[in-house]
């Protein structure tokens, strides 16, 4: 019996394993790569847009948003032209023109910053959804490639998607513990934009069939220099802030300490006992009514700054120590270099969290805790709570004393909450701020200010503070009491488990810290 072969079926040609150009050790490469930059440019672009947005809840939820648009977006488009148009032509143009996107964005938002503010966040949506959606498109571009045979589907999407997965934590991980304490925001992209460019131009090698790669390098050697001369407003960028010491030209030894945007510190690099913000002056003035005289106390101070009262204790109170739980080393390390902080100044700074740093110290170990720690223009939530007021009072003396500065605006939510909290916490609570502010509950002008809330489980002799603000030309009112009960109007207490800060807190006022 004689048997007839033919060419194969349509179905078992398509079963049939085809050879792309393309072997599994590049697939991963590409995959893992692409995943990796998509979340280096979505945490870079957070620490590059905070001095101009703030570094807010509402500014990380509209980076994460449209880098997740970007990876979805790139993961259609990418899968959509896969199949219309050969892969091998696509890899190339998406990493270089991608790579050229990542290289300008530093000149591009500082441009756009400083010369047309009311574009910021559109170009800034742009910035980070267009490479983002480019590099999100490899990996559907990639499975087309490797998909051999309808036998083995399961097997290279799942190792892809695996590969990607791996890729998008080394990203994160190795930007959040190792670039960004090592390299400017604007040396990681343009970094990392030649290695996208270097990709491309390997892809396009092999494809023989892109010839872009001259063209995008020679962008991205201009967005390299662009990114030198536009306006990037720090003189050190550290691992939380863009930081500036801009001098006073009123005052030989005037310093400020600028932190995204927003003055954090002034500091008197002659005179510790001169105080410019009102704010420091008005501290200044409770906690020397609350100890009388010139005797050492024992002090925590919760975030550090340019450690402005820190220095003001160690010279009005010869002998006094400060403890300063300062999470960010840059600043430390500014104090250090910029302001001429001292192991022999009485200050003892450690780089921590400040929740932590309350932990580790002793029941009764404290006379004064200063809580005067910001995230931009925003207290830290862990350290607002119900909780952590909890740990402060644990660590104060039975006479010790809390003093906090905040900051509001409009209805005052947030400061209203506070004092709220530290009612549940303490027996004795007053406000310190503009009588505009603390009269009618509602920020005096647009931006708000500052205000200053103490705490205490024994009372503090308000009449003499009021006249140590006067002495101190702070020019503020207290409200204690029936008073600010009233002022309180019923806010809910902040807790671990409920504590929308960013949400209460409108991100706008003159000095932070």
């Amino acid at each position: 019996m004689s048997s007839v072969t033919g060419p194969p079926s349509s179905s078992a040609a398509g079963d049939m394993p085809r050879d792309h150009g393309l072997g599994s050790r590049t697939a991963a490469a590409l995959v893992f790569g692409s995943s990796a930059a998509v979340l280096i440019v979505e945490i870079v672009a957070l620490r590059l847009l905070a001095p101009y947005l703030g570094l807010t809840l509402e500014t990380s939820t509209m980076v994460i948003g449209v880098a997740l648009t970007a990876i979805a977006l790139g993961s259609w488009l990418g899968g959509r032209l896969a199949d219309l148009v050969d892969p091998r032509r696509l890899l190339g143009p998406a990493l270089g023109v991608s790579g050229a996107a990542v290289a300008l964005t530093p000149a591009v938002l500082r441009s756009t910053a400083e010369w047309a503010p009311v574009l910021l966040l559109l170009v800034a949506g742009l910035t980070i959804l267009v490479p983002g959606a480019l590099l999100s498109a490899v990996t559907p571009m990639v499975t087309k490639l490797r998909l051999t045979s309808l036998a083995e589907t399961g097997t290279v999407v799942g190792r892809l998607s695996g590969v990607g997965t791996v890729g998008a934590i080394v990203g994160t991980v190795l930007t959040g513990f190792v670039l960004i304490s090592r390299l400017p925001v604007s040396g990681i992209l343009i970094s990392l934009g030649v290695l996208l460019m270097a990709g491309s131009a390997l892809v396009g090698w092999r494809a023989r069939g892109w010839t872009g790669t001259p063209a995008l390098t020679l962008m991205v050697v201009a967005g390299g220099l662009a990114t030198v001369p536009a306006p990037g407003g720090c003189d050190a960028e550290t691992k939380y802030h863009c930081a500036r010491v801009v001098a006073d030209p009123g005052r030989d030894g005037g310093r400020t300490l600028v932190l995204d945007g927003v003055r954090h510190s002034y500091v008197d690099v002659d005179d510790p006992t001169y105080l410019k913000f009102t704010y420091v002056r008005a501290i200044a003035s409770v906690v020397d009514t609350a100890f009388p005289g010139s005797e050492p106390i024992a002090a925590y101070h919760l975030g550090g700054g340019g450690l402005t009262f820190p220095r003001y204790l160690a010279a009005t109170r010869p002998g006094t120590r400060s403890l300063v739980s300062e999470i960010d080393g840059g600043v430390v390390r500014i104090d250090r270099e910029e302001f001429g902080l001292s192991p022999e100044a009485g200050v003892d700074v450690r780089t921590e969290d400040g929740r932590l740093g309350l932990r580790r110290l002793g029941t009764s170990s404290r006379d004064l805790v200063v809580g005067d720690a910001f995230g931009g223009v925003s207290v830290p939530w862990h350290l607002t709570t119900v909780e952590a007021m909890a740990d402060v009072r644990r660590v104060l003396k039975e006479d010790g004393l809390y003093v906090a500065n905040l900051i509001d605006h409009g209805d005052m939510a947030f400061a209203r909450a506070e004092v709220a909290t530290l009612g549940e916490t303490f027996e004795h609570v007053a406000l310190l701020g503009e009588p505009a502010d603390i009269g009618t509950g509602r920020a005096a002008t647009p931006d708000g200010g500052n205000l200053v809330v103490l705490a205490s489980d024994r009372p503090v002799d308000l009449c003499a503070a009021r006249e140590a603000l006067d002495d101190g030309r702070v020019g503020w009112d207290i409200v204690t009491g029936d008073a600010l009960t009233s002022w309180t109007d019923g806010a809910r207490p902040l807790t671990d488990d409920y504590a929308p800060v960013d949400q209460l807190l409108q991100p706008h006022g003159p000095q932070a810290g």
